[in-house]
């Protein structure tokens, strides 16, 4: 699946302030909200399906040889 960045990075603040725009009549609806969104950057998937299975399979491998590692 292709990774969008915006070009606003802090996203949570961004959807509360529309949300409180949408609330005071600044923007009519969400579809003038969504004219507002950037793309600053995109990123497309390189990998095969294979190689994906693969580290797929070693990260869940690292996961469980992490879990306990520390005593809390």
């Amino acid at each position: 699946m292709p990774v969008v960045r915006p070009v606003v990075s802090e996203t949570t603040a961004l959807g509360a302030a529309y949300a409180a725009g949408l609330a005071a009549g600044v923007w009519n609806d969400l579809e003038t909200l969504a004219r507002q969104w950037r793309a600053d950057r995109r990123w497309e998937p390189r990998w095969s399906a294979d190689q994906r299975d693969d580290a797929y399979r070693r990260w869940r491998k690292a996961v469980e040889r992490s879990v306990g590692w520390v005593d809390v």
